[in-house]
């Protein structure tokens, strides 16, 4: 899974997330930032409203939260968004004595997780 941090910096890079089921998200400053929820159909819904999208949280008791804004979260795309993301520029993923290499048009990228080699290649991209 990519760190938070990377996922801030996708988001402030410009990385657009439109919310459905499977996605992964983290609570930032709220004293959640080690929980990872997943919107579902069941538990965690995203609602659209004119102001914009809001992720609710369906039946809920462990803590006082019902909904939440979509830019109040960090979204924690998956390796297969991320090589979406990257489009035609992606090349290869292969395994590496350091752990996963994502090759693209325009560099290499190693990283023990696979899905945090995808996130560097995606901001090298996306800040590029």
């Amino acid at each position: 899974m990519i760190t938070v941090e990377q996922a801030r910096r996708l988001r402030k890079a410009g990385a657009l997330w439109v919310p459905s089921a499977g996605d992964r998200f983290v609570v930032p400053d709220r004293e959640m930032d080690d929980d990872v929820f997943v919107v579902s159909d069941m538990t965690v819904e995203v609602h659209d409203y004119p102001g914009g999208k809001v992720i609710g949280f369906n039946g809920t008791t462990e803590w006082a939260l019902d909904s939440i804004e979509q830019r109040e979260v960090i979204w924690l795309p998956r390796e297969e968004q991320l090589r979406a993301l990257l489009g035609a520029r992606f090349r290869r993923l292969e395994a590496v004595p350091e752990g996963f290499a994502v090759v693209t048009a325009d560099g290499t990228y190693v990283s023990p997780d696979a899905e945090q080699a995808y996130a560097e290649a995606l901001l090298d991209l996306l800040d590029g």
